[in-house]
This record gives C-alpha cells, structure tokens and sequence, in this order.
C-alpha cells in the first residue's frame, strides 16, 4: 500500500536526543530526553511486572513500557522545563501544563488520521489510566534517583538536594512495587562494570 501522506513526526521525534535534561545544573555526564525516556520505560516495565507477580496486580506492563517511552515526547516541542521552574509558582505550572497540552495535540495531528487513535493515550497524558500512569511517574523519579546518585558519585554536589528530595519522595511512597525495585536493583547500579561482573 502507498500513500501520499508525509509526516514529520518521527523527524520531531529523533530530536529528543538533542534535548537536555537538568538544563539548570552543571552536569558531569549529559542527560538527553531520549535516553532518559528508555530509562523510564524500562524501569516502568519492570515495576508492573514486579506489582503482578508480587503484589497481585493486574496490569499490562508492555502497554505502560510503550506510553513511558512516550511520556516526555511533547518535550521536543517544549523544551525541557526544570522541576524547580515548572513548580515555582500555581500560574507558571498552569501555563506549562496548557502549552505542554498544546504541544501533545500538534504531535498527534501529525500523524495520519488511521493512527491517531492508536497513539491517543501514548501522547496525551489525560488519556493515560491512572493506574499506568502512576506507574510511569515512580520510574520516572527513580530514572531521576539514579541520575542523581551518578552525578553526586561523580563529585558533581549540585544534585544534592535534588538527590536528597526524591529520596525523601521514593521512602513515602504507598507503592511496594517501589521499594522493591528499590531494595532489588537500585544498589547495584553505582558499582563499577569490574564488580558487576562475577570473578572466577
């Protein structure tokens, strides 16, 4: 089948590798949203399968692996707004949320309108189930955990408080996946490659 539709959408999206994240921080190693968005998406899979097989959950982790490689996509449009701006006031976080909004409709209008509707609820985030979306947000602060224990390891103290306040957030959580993932992977992931692997 052919067909005379060209869309720009995949060219917006292979520039989420040029968008930084922390823009407002010195970095000692860069974060670009593309990168980032595996790291959530892959972390978020593995929160769902840890919720079924653990904690009697029901949910589908392949679908919320897709909608977190989605879940920063407006960003090439948007930019990336640092926490500490997008929350410094109700109206400049209202404001972001009304461009961030816009910014999803124009990605999915750019696609051709038999897939619109398959990329409905991987685009907008109101469309996300709660369920998925609650998910996708604790990868996204671990994803942002681990950015920071790599920074600080680095000798890198900007993300000092920024590590210590999603710290706090991680130990409040109601969600037990959370604290297994927690307890399970996360501390391995500041050893060296020479003592991740098994000496014989």
């Amino acid at each position: 089948m052919t067909t005379s539709f060209s869309s720009s959408f995949y060219a917006y999206l292979s520039k989420l590798r040029w968008i930084k994240r922390w823009g407002l921080k010195r970095n000692a190693h860069d974060e670009n949203v593309m990168e980032h968005s595996w790291e959530v998406a892959v972390i978020a899979h593995a929160l769902a399968l840890i919720k079924n097989r653990y904690f009697d959950g029901n949910l589908d982790a392949n679908a919320i692996a897709t909608a977190a490689l989605y879940h920063d996509a407006s960003e090439v449009i948007t930019g990336d707004l640092p926490t500490p701006i997008k929350y410094h006031s109700p109206s400049i976080l209202k404001a972001y949320k009304q461009i961030e909004q816009q910014a999803e409709l124009e990605l999915l209008n750019l696609l051709p309108d038999a897939l619109q509707a398959d990329y409905q609820a991987l685009l907008i985030h109101s469309e996300l189930p709660e369920q998925h979306s609650n998910i996708i947000k604790a990868a996204d602060r671990i994803a942002a955990y681990l950015k920071c224990q790599a920074e600080l390891k680095a000798g890198n103290g900007e993300f000092e408080i920024a590590e210590q306040r999603i710290a706090e957030q991680i130990r409040n959580t109601e969600q037990p996946e959370v604290r297994f993932f927690m307890q399970t992977f996360v501390p391995s992931c500041g050893l060296a490659l020479d003592d991740l692997i098994p000496r014989r």
